[in-house]
């Protein structure tokens, strides 16, 4: 049995009982977040499956091929892969490192000495997933914690 609380007739925009709802814009023609993958593609096939809605999986040939914004995701990522994606790209662009399961801590190490943001161990979708979004929270959290410090002084 399906209840409605708090039925009212009126209809008031984005309140919980709305029908008034904003429409998603179908001719935008970018993703929400982009997740560009350097590497190995077959580690990461299932990956889109467990992203949220709106994310996009790309694969790209080298960092020269990254969009201001997206997540970098390097598939079997090693100290000299991130060394060279951090030389080419952003400081604020996110880079993902992908090591396998039993992948050396001297590995683990490196990579995050070399610049990455975040290292990670096996690499099963919805794990993966979970850290992917957790870069982008953090994206878009240091965004507005730097706003302070880009307004002018009085």
């Amino acid at each position: 049995m399906l209840v409605q609380l708090n039925r009212t007739d009126q209809n008031r925009a984005f309140a919980p009982n709305s029908t008034a709802l904003p429409a998603p814009d179908l001719n935008r023609r970018r993703a929400e977040q982009v997740v560009v993958v350097l590497g190995h593609p077959g580690r990461v096939a299932a990956l889109g499956a467990h992203l949220p809605t709106g994310w996009a999986v790309r694969f790209a040939a080298s960092a020269g091929d990254v969009q201001p914004g997206d997540i970098v995701l390097l598939s079997g990522a090693r100290v000299a892969d991130v060394e060279e994606a951090r030389a080419v790209l952003s400081r604020r662009t996110r880079v993902v490192a992908l090591v396998d399961e039993d992948a050396p801590a001297e590995l683990v190490a490196g990579v995050l000495s070399a610049g990455a943001d975040v290292c990670v161990r096996g690499g099963q979708p919805a794990i993966l997933a979970s850290h992917l979004v957790a870069c982008r929270r953090r994206q878009t959290a240091e965004r507005w914690v730097n706003l302070e410090s880009a307004l002018p002084l009085d």
